[in-house]
């Protein structure tokens, strides 16, 4: 053979690529590190609009965190009788923490009080948590993580919805840490599943810690105890049904331990199966026609954000890739989490308390769609498509731009307002009249809890057993029996809503028991029991004080660096 064949045959060598240099190379976590601070501190910017504002039905766990820490057992005050007046138990229990440690409950930090700083915190820590789940599982099918979990804080921090639920100082922002891991789990389970990952035991023991997780942080938690067996039912063919099977019962069974055992401490404790706000709510049972609520979530968003998302979806799901099976336990766990909003009564809070873990989820699975098709677009298509993009988040930012402002002009029930308004004032008012020792009956009682050195009668029911069985049945003129026979609070306030369902202020033992203490129009508000007033020199020295006590609170200031029992008026004109 000539020797120019020889040479043509012979294979060329590659030259080698040296490997990068260990010291150049950057580690992942450091990587991760910047798109998921970057992403948390968008979500923070939004939420400091809203100042230093915690929402009142924060303070309820807030007071029973203090009570916790403090060896008095789970009460809203020290003395009170033992009730589950919360329904978030894992936030319960990171409040407490925060409490035995000096982060929480007792002063301020960096000048700001510790009851806005730590629970905001928390909240943030738990949207960073969030970001970086989205961010690992991203990693799985595409080579710009950091950019998909960019995209998905971004989405998330333009939300006022999300952000104003996560940094109200409830349990929103570790409820959807819960539930996004748990998608992101299962979605690295299935695109990494060439070694049977989805159904391999720490893959089930993950989904079902998490589910735990979930349900121990709100009650409809509970719901996604399915997102393992569903996805495992719907991708059945990528291996056998007897490890599916297996998977599924591991996930289920280690759901149980931390859920069941909680529910036998509960039953044991305090003689029921439902915490006190789940009975006095008294969901119904679901129905079909409850589903025409998810309406409300295209609403907020906008029309063209919510089609150009599922457009997105849809055309990720018929390109063969590995994000195609990984999106089944995205849309899984979206969609429990849509029912599970859409099944809820509708909330007096406004802007979609409960919608938090559909946001998370939905933005997650937006980004990598929204990625992968615009990776694989040809030049043209790809500037329609962002086009189209913009155009959409115009529309929704438009939307949300004023919702944020909205809530920032009038924000829901502040605890600060409510601390002041009725913890502080009451105990103003009792000093006045002289009474050591009486209560009060409201249904705002979360600032007032922390605040007031009145016994707190809860006429919502949140908190009181006896008042949450007559919310539970509807028997409002049972609770009125109660609360006039049997309470006989030295104090009553009742305003909307609570004083048109119960009718307390109707009630003729009303105006034979009790006097104003101011009159306004529309009917007393602050009332005071006949007997608790010395005589009428006292009820017009108290009528003064009152008459000239500013009742207005800023909505989104702080409160004073403590929150103690037996304070006074702190925006008192007189």
């Amino acid at each position: 053979m000539p020797e120019s064949t020889v040479l043509a045959t012979r294979p060329v060598e590659a030259t080698p690529v040296p490997p990068p240099a260990v010291g150049r190379r950057v580690p992942e976590w450091l990587r991760a590190l910047a798109p998921v601070l970057a992403g948390t501190a968008l979500i923070a910017w939004h939420g400091s609009r809203f100042g230093h504002w915690i929402v009142d039905d924060a303070a309820i766990t807030f007071a029973y965190a203090r009570n916790v820490a403090e060896g008095n057992g789970p009460v809203l005050q020290p003395g009170a009788d033992p009730t589950e007046g919360f329904s978030n138990p894992s936030w319960l229990a990171l409040l407490s923490l925060g409490r035995l440690i000096g982060l929480f409950d007792h002063g301020t930090i960096l000048g700001v009080p510790d009851y806005v700083l730590f629970p905001k915190a928390l909240a943030l820590l738990c949207c960073a948590g969030l970001l970086a789940a989205c961010h690992l599982a991203a990693r799985r099918v595409t080579r710009l993580p950091g950019l998909v979990t960019l995209a998905t804080g971004a989405l998330l921090a333009a939300n006022p919805s999300f952000v104003i639920w996560c940094l109200s100082g409830l349990e929103n922002a570790l409820f959807a840490l819960a539930v996004t891991a748990l998608a992101a789990t299962l979605f690295s389970a299935v695109c990494a599943d060439r070694d049977g990952r989805l159904t391999a035991p720490r893959t089930a023991l993950a989904a079902g810690g998490l589910a735990a997780l979930a349900a121990l942080t709100r009650p409809d938690g509970l719901v996604y105890v399915a997102a393992y067996p569903g996805t495992l039912l719907l991708l059945a063919h990528r291996g056998s049904l007897g490890a599916s099977a297996r998977a599924a019962l591991i996930s289920v069974a280690t759901f149980a331990v931390p859920f069941g055992g909680y529910l036998a401490w509960r039953s044991v404790r305090f003689g029921e199966l439902l915490s006190l706000p789940a009975l006095a709510k008294n969901q119904d049972l679901p129905e079909l026609a409850d589903l025409a609520r998810t309406g409300d979530l295209v609403s907020y968003v906008g029309a063209p954000a919510a089609i150009t998302a599922a457009v997105l979806v849809g055309a990720a799901l018929m390109r063969p890739s590995p994000l195609r099976a990984g999106l089944v336990p995205l849309l899984v766990t979206g969609g429990l989490a849509a029912i599970a909003y859409a099944v809820l009564k509708d909330d007096w809070m406004g802007q979609l308390r409960f919608a938090t873990p559909v946001w998370a989820v939905g933005a997650f699975t937006a980004a990598l769609a929204g990625a992968a098709v615009l990776r694989h677009l040809a030049t043209r298509a790809r500037a329609v498509l962002v086009a189209v993009l913009a155009l959409a988040l115009a529309v929704s930012g438009s939307l949300f731009a004023t919702a944020s402002q909205e809530f920032r002009a009038s924000p829901t029930v502040a605890m600060c307002g409510v601390a002041e308004r009725f913890g502080r004032t009451f105990n103003a008012y009792a000093g006045v009249l002289g009474v050591e020792r009486g209560s009060l009956a409201l249904p705002d009682v979360g600032g007032t809890a922390l605040t007031s050195r009145l016994d707190v009668v809860d006429l919502a029911g949140l908190t009181h057993a006896r008042i949450a069985g007559f919310w539970s049945h509807r028997d409002w003129a049972g609770l009125r029996d109660y609360l006039y026979e049997e309470a006989r609070p030295t104090f009553l306030h009742a305003h909307g809503f609570w004083s048109r369902r119960t009718g307390v202020l109707r009630d003729e033992r009303l105006r034979r028991d009790y006097v104003p203490v101011v009159p306004r129009a529309g009917g007393a508000e602050d009332w005071v029991r006949r007997d608790a007033v010395p005589g009428p020199a006292a009820l017009a020295r108290l009528r003064d004080y009152a008459r000239d006590l500013s009742l207005s609170v800023p909505p989104r200031g702080h409160c004073g660096a403590v929150l103690r029992p037996g304070q006074l008026p702190r925006y008192a004109v007189n």
